[in-house]
């Protein structure tokens, strides 16, 4: 008798080989390259809030990268090292990899979770503010990680808040701990850029598709980016905006050793970019919405042999399903190495960093 779909089991063969997508890279090939990266500037940001890109040198990133390899390749024993620790998760605007994976690097650690998965199933539905909902976060957790539509939400939370706050993504201006993440996913892919004295033909040319005035993820990205001025040969924006940076970047832009280029034609530079940073959403100051289908990347785009293609997910049309086979897929091992950036920084901020690995 023919079954419906809805009584077909899925099950799974244990013994087949795994399926994998894109490339994965090993990290301790990153891990050799850290080696001398001093553990202990990780102590600055004991108890204190990450909310901005721009708050992180290249010393602490370092830092943070040579932990989250350590925690990846399982070389700490940290299973209960949040034991007595809560931590909120609450996002009023919708989320998936970030809530979970934060949630998921908490269990991990042994400490526990309290989410808000809505402004729908909270106060702000009664006219409750959220100046107030940070106070009453001082009392439930020991740290939360916030998202919000709004820029100024987070300061407006900071108010009473004497937790450490993380920002998970505030509307339209940045997502930090995910750009920590889109780093770590290409030091692992070429550890060589920690070089101090690589040639410049061995630098990246690496293109941002997208606006940074206008896209959290792009914007936080950017500003870690002008980190690695021994690394990059040269930054590419390729944005349907005349002016992409907005009032704020061009200045840290100036403040870099690494030429920014602003371009409107993504198959005229595709050739010649290593590294190729999608994203698909734009904040108008009314609402979200994506690029136009001239910003788009398949298996026929002119991707240069050897380039790799990141994305902070989730994607939509410029983007193919194309590329996950292919060589050029390093966007699912960013999104898997984001749980191990957000376990380094949850130890951090709790100053729970196991003690042998300090040198």
């Amino acid at each position: 008798m023919r079954r419906s779909a809805a009584h077909i089991v899925h099950e799974v063969d244990r013994h087949a080989p795994r399926m994998v997508l894109g490339l994965r890279p090993d990290p301790s090939a990153l891990l050799s390259g850290l080696k001398d990266v001093r553990m202990d500037t990780l102590k600055k940001l004991s108890y204190h809030s990450i909310l901005s890109a721009g708050q992180f040198d290249r010393e602490t990133l370092l830092g943070i990268y040579k932990l989250s390899c350590l925690l990846q390749l399982g070389h700490l024993r940290i299973r209960d090292s949040l034991y007595d620790k809560i931590l909120a998760t609450a996002f009023f605007e919708p989320s998936t990899r970030t809530r979970l994976s934060f949630e998921s690097a908490m269990m991990a650690l042994g400490g526990k979770t309290l989410s808000v998965t809505e402004a729908a199933t909270t106060g702000i539905a009664k006219g409750e503010s959220i100046l107030d909902i940070g106070q009453m976060f001082n009392s439930y957790a020991h740290a939360v990680v916030v998202r919000h539509t709004r820029q100024e939400a987070l300061a407006e939370l900071s108010t009473y808040l004497r937790i450490p706050l993380i920002n998970g993504g505030n509307g339209s201006d940045e997502h930090p701990t995910q750009a920590i993440a889109d780093w770590y996913a290409i030091l692992k892919w070429r550890p060589d850029l920690l070089d101090e004295g690589m040639p410049e033909k061995k630098r990246i040319h690496l293109g941002i598709v997208g606006t940074p005035a206008r896209m959290r993820t792009i914007k936080s990205f950017l500003l870690l980016s002008l980190l690695f001025d021994r690394s990059i040969s040269r930054i590419t924006i390729i944005s349907e905006m005349a002016d992409p940076l907005g009032a704020e970047m061009p200045d840290y832009c100036r403040q870099s050793r690494i030429p920014v280029d602003i371009a409107s034609d993504l198959e005229v530079v595709l050739p010649e970019l290593d590294v190729i940073y999608m994203n698909s959403i734009a904040y108008l100051g009314d609402g979200y919405r994506t690029l136009e289908s001239r910003f788009r990347i398949n298996a026929q785009s002119s991707l240069r042999p050897g380039s790799v293609v990141l994305h902070p997910l989730a994607r939509k049309e410029e983007l193919s399903v194309e590329l996950d086979t292919s060589s050029h897929n390093l966007y699912f091992n960013q999104a898997d190495g984001a749980v191990f950036i957000r376990k380094a920084l949850l130890l951090t901020i709790f100053d729970k960093i196991p003690l042998p690995v300090l040198s």
